[in-house]
């Protein structure tokens, strides 16, 4: 790989730490800014009809994940030519599934009063007409922009992306928050997301063309490629289907039963776990490109080579996302008084049982790559609709005696079995990843975590977390427990001297 590559993937990194800091910054401030202003019911409100329009991305049908492999094929052939007709090919049936989405969308936005149920005021039921109408406008602006996004993942450019989504992050409040105090309420955010997203979008298309010359060509479709792509993302589709079940289904079958606000509460246990979920991708999703290259070369040592990835990788992620989890289990709920109002305490557990089985597919998700890369993610998408209907199936069940908290552990189970035993082993099996020499790596942090949970414990006997002060010196305790124990037991020989050397470039 050429060096300004390297260079590509370690900014791209080091910059999606620095849009997910920015973006946790701002939503630190700004959500609970929105929460006073649009109140709970109308907060609640928003989460469920965003639950419900967020299907119609499901008419993408996996094609946008497929085309970082097709290309990288080409790519390794030096082939330009086959990369323009594969760019025109794409941009016609994305094109083609746009219209679709927006005619679902339509129909959806007409039919919205029965989709709701019988939960709702007349009021709410006309501000969700509203609401869907903007965000199917909104789903309708991504279609097109798929295949120039994914050209640009695919050409690594990870710096300009992630410096977009830095400047996605900040001019949303800057937009949204003007709106929201001149009366707009919840249409006024869906109307600055949509401004923003078109304008991103028209700078991705001028940079994709002006900079990185991407040109499609509508002549000579290769017809057959098409099928591969469609077979190959079918099973993409359905993996995507049922990550919107297992993250969207709890808040509609909370809405048919209870209304707007419990919607309110589980969607703010709900958004702490997408900034929990993200933790992890800001990585793995920069080595995408790499994984295809070195599956479309097919080198001797591809397994080996993929494996040291995968565990690299992983405990990377572990590091980072078990810090958080720790930090959270003593703080979460005082931090969810602080930050969205003590009417949210309830979402506390509803978040631990989200996050705590999450952790695992989250140290694990270069694995998603690696099974695409081969083309044999058929097994995982195939397991995670069985999944997703034991959620639904498990969550209506559990809805009526326990509530949100009911759903919540519905999908916690789900999770469990299907990425804590069975992904592990098909894993080991069949992708030829190494897990048993994985989870002898990650085992060797157990005394790390051991350590800082008693130094939590010590850390709110000493401290009231519900205070500031406390709050502050509770987070800083387990945080130099954490990183002492981190350095001393966690790290092996090479990486202390790697964490060394910078640490010594950096004082100098």
């Amino acid at each position: 790989m050429k060096p300004n590559n390297n260079k590509q993937l370690r900014l791209g990194a080091i910059l999606s730490y620095m849009s997910m800091l920015v973006g946790y910054i701002v939503q630190m401030i700004y959500t609970p800014l929105m929460i006073r202003i649009i109140g709970q019911s109308q907060y609640g409100l928003y989460n469920l009809t965003n639950s419900i329009v967020s299907y119609l991305s499901l008419f993408s049908l996996g094609f946008g994940s497929a085309y970082v492999r097709f290309y990288m094929r080409h790519k390794s052939k030096n082939d330009n030519d086959s990369i323009s007709k594969m760019n025109g090919m794409f941009m016609g049936v994305f094109l083609l599934l746009g219209l679709l989405a927006i005619v679902t969308g339509t129909l959806l936005v007409i039919n919205s009063n029965k989709v709701l149920g019988t939960k709702f005021s007349i009021n709410e039921l006309i501000l969700a007409k509203r609401l869907m109408f903007l965000m199917v406008i909104n789903i309708a602006i991504s279609f097109p922009l798929i295949p120039i996004v994914s050209y640009i993942q695919a050409r690594e450019r990870f710096v300009f992306q992630n410096s977009l989504n830095i400047i996605r992050q900040v001019l949303n409040p800057f937009l949204s928050l003007p709106l929201l105090l001149m009366g707009f309420g919840s249409l006024g955010m869906i109307f600055s997301t949509t401004i923003i997203s078109l304008l991103i979008g028209i700078w991705q298309i001028l940079y994709s063309i002006k900079v990185l010359h991407f040109k499609l060509s509508w002549h000579g479709l290769d017809f057959s490629e098409l099928r591969e792509v469609a077979l190959f993302s079918f099973f993409i589709f359905l993996n995507a289907l049922t990550d919107q079940v297992n993250w969207n289904i709890d808040k509609f079958i909370i809405g048919r039963y209870y209304g707007a606000i419990p919607v309110a509460i589980y969607g703010i246990a709900a958004q702490l776990n997408s900034y929990y979920l993200n933790l992890s991708t800001a990585i793995s999703s920069v080595y995408v490109p790499r994984i295809n290259m070195i599956v479309a070369k097919n080198a001797k040592n591809m397994n080996a080579t993929l494996t040291q990835m995968f565990i690299n990788i992983g405990r990377i992620q572990f590091m980072i996302v078990v810090f958080v989890l720790i930090e959270l289990t003593y703080l979460g709920r005082s931090f969810i008084g602080f930050w969205a109002g003590k009417e949210y305490y309830a979402a506390f557990p509803i978040l631990m049982v989200l996050v705590i089985p999450v952790t695992i597919p989250l140290i694990q998700n270069t694995g998603i790559a690696i099974q695409q890369a081969k083309n044999m993610h058929m097994f995982r998408s195939l397991l995670y609709v069985v999944i997703a209907i034991a959620n639904a199936l498990l969550s209506l069940i559990l809805v009526k005696p326990y509530g949100a908290l009911g759903t919540a552990f519905a999908t916690a189970v789900s999770l469990i079995v299907g990425n804590g035993f069975l992904m592990n082993w098909y894993y080991q099996r069949y992708i030829k990843i190494d897990v048993i020499l994985f989870w002898k790596k990650i085992c060797r942090f157990i005394p790390l975590v051991i350590v800082s949970l008693l130094s939590g414990c010590l850390a709110t006997y000493l401290f009231n977390v519900y205070t500031i002060s406390g709050f502050i010196a509770t987070g800083l305790m387990i945080a130099v427990v954490y990183i002492g124990m981190l350095f001393t037991t966690g790290l092996e020989n090479s990486e202390r001297k790697v964490v060394l050397g910078k640490l010594s470039r950096f004082m100098k």
